[in-house]
């Protein structure tokens, strides 16, 4: 069993984290800390025996606590797990994991230097569009790929004025998990380049980007605009022998927003509308085009992984250098004018 507790009760707690750990019988949520007691939505969770508090400290001197994850806003992700960190338990930490590389690092060396795990919850490795993408390349029938192209699009073209800075913006809350899939397939890449601008509102931060990374025989795009107003493919791919593309983001979070919760009938199933299409041309010289059902995407097992991690020593799931190359990419976005190129 591993006993763990969060900082931090919103949205990010209550949807994209508790549906996940309370359905598996090897974790246990002791505590849960806000700044601010939440009477009325503790109340939901009574039957869980969950111990609340707005005293950080009851948490962190929990010897029976191994895990704390964090979950509130980017600017307060580094206090916090140092904390967490100091008080002798592993930390999982919401994206963006911090606000700099260099938090990020000083963050990792802790760890290591007290045996703990600290690590960024890039839940999206097992959204449902990135693993059928992941299953098309392992399939080898694009042949030697040479561009894919990831999307997270909306048509939201209302933007009140806020005075945020650079990790309140899209890049880091879109762009993050979007470069982790990327890093997660290829690894780090050689080249990089930025287009990041603020569309809708110039005097808020970005919610528009378009980055590329070069690597030695291909290139990856990833890209977000709130102002698409027609459906456009999440994933695109091409290669030597073919071509794939995927409509329709996962489903999990649109099931978490209507109230469907994992372990319901057909929680996070894609539609047969949004299954991939495979085009390519196989030994014979025939071009072959499939439908590719779309896998079963499960955010809770970065938890399962976690868990095996923490108490069977696995390997963890996001690797501390695949952390830092997203957080350097992030930051040297916004180190000097767009569009332009660095070399990493």
């Amino acid at each position: 069993m591993l006993t763990m507790g969060y900082i931090g009760f919103g949205k990010s707690t209550t949807r994209y984290h508790m549906p996940y750990t309370l359905i598996r019988d090897n974790i246990r949520i002791k505590t849960i800390y806000n700044h601010r007691r939440k009477p009325e939505l503790e109340a939901d969770y009574a039957k869980y025996e969950i111990q609340f508090t707005d005293h950080l400290d009851e948490l962190l001197q929990d010897t029976e606590i191994q895990l704390v994850s964090i979950c509130t806003p980017a600017n307060t992700h580094y206090e916090l797990a140092k904390k967490v960190l100091e008080s002798g338990k592993n930390v999982l930490v919401e994206k963006p994991f911090c606000t700099t590389a260099e938090e990020a690092a000083e963050l990792f060396a802790l760890a290591k230097s007290k045996g703990l795990i600290a690590m960024a919850y890039q839940n999206r490795r097992f959204d449902s569009d990135f693993l059928a993408v992941k299953e098309v390349l392992a399939s080898g029938k694009l042949g030697d790929l040479v561009e894919l192209e990831s999307h997270m699009d909306y048509y939201r073209p209302e933007a009140p004025s806020f005075d945020g800075e650079n990790y309140d913006g899209a890049f880091y809350g879109l762009g993050v998990h979007m470069m982790d899939q990327v890093i997660d397939l290829f690894g780090r890449p050689d080249e990089v380049s930025y287009d990041i601008r603020s569309v809708r509102n110039p005097g808020n931060p970005d919610d528009t980007f378009e980055v590329q990374f070069f690597y030695p025989k291909h290139k990856t795009i990833v890209k977000t605009s709130h102002l698409v107003n027609i459906p456009y493919p999440k994933f695109i791919l091409h290669g030597t022998k073919g071509s794939f593309v995927k409509y329709g983001i996962d489903q999990q979070e649109t099931c978490l927003k209507a109230g469907v919760m994992p372990g319901d009938v057909d929680f996070g199933v894609d539609p047969e509308s949004h299954y991939g299409t495979l085009v390519y041309v196989n030994d014979a010289g025939e071009t072959v085009q499939e439908t590719v059902p779309t896998p079963l995407g499960d955010y809770g097992r970065l938890y399962d992984q976690l868990h095996e991690a923490i108490l069977n020593n696995a390997t963890k799931l996001v690797s501390d250098n695949e952390t830092l190359t997203n957080m350097t990419i992030l930051e040297q976005g916004f180190t000097a004018k767009n569009p332009r190129v660095i070399s990493l």
